[in-house]
């Protein structure tokens, strides 16, 4: 496997679990420094995706982007990776036409798919002249642990902490991120 300088991977990292963990560190292990574009890096930046209207509904991103990045910052540094090693950085994956402004556009651009969302950002990425790489693709029944089943997880007040790794269930916990999320759902129970 070829090793490159540099490799942007991105994701939302709405709640960041093991499976993300295992795709950051594939990212990783093709380069040397893994730049990690955090998405929906806040709601002027977020367009809603037609083929995945739910990313960008409220009670999906109940994280802010400075949480977001203090998690992935602290889930590597766990997992063994240096501050030198890794940028973090907003990547408004649904607005392309600003990439350049945060991410370097000579770097291999990673990415899993998963649907058709994965599907249209690769092409997105390929229509910008990037040079992409795809980890895997799996079908979305195949696709593991998701943030949506943690957030519903932690409403209903079931066992979560095992499918995070350590920093990031301590982190939420200290932010009180399970309270955040039922307020959030009580607020969005009244709003309609």
């Amino acid at each position: 496997m070829n090793v490159y300088d540099t490799a942007v991977i991105h994701g939302r990292f709405q709640i960041l679990h093991n499976d993300h963990l295992k795709y950051l560190l594939a990212g990783k292990a093709m380069c040397r420094h893994l730049v990690v574009g955090i998405t929906n890096p806040d709601p002027v930046l977020t367009n809603s995706v037609e083929v995945d209207p739910g990313r960008s509904h409220v009670m999906s991103n109940p994280l802010t982007y400075f949480e977001r990045l203090v998690l992935v910052r602290e889930v590597l540094l766990e997992a063994g990776l240096s501050h030198q090693e890794m940028t973090i950085t907003p990547l408004p994956i649904t607005r392309p036409e600003l990439f350049r402004h945060y991410v370097p556009m000579d770097a291999l651009f990673v990415l899993s798919i998963y649907d058709g969302w994965g599907r249209q950002k690769l092409e997105q990425f390929k229509s910008l002249g990037l040079n992409t790489h795809v980890l895997w693709e799996v079908n979305p029944e195949q696709k593991g642990i998701s943030a949506q089943d943690i957030r519903e997880l932690i409403l209903k007040d079931q066992n979560w902490e095992h499918l995070v790794p350590e920093a990031s269930a301590r982190l939420l916990k200290k932010w009180r991120i399970p309270d955040r999320l039922r307020q959030m759902q009580q607020e969005s129970i009244k709003a309609n």
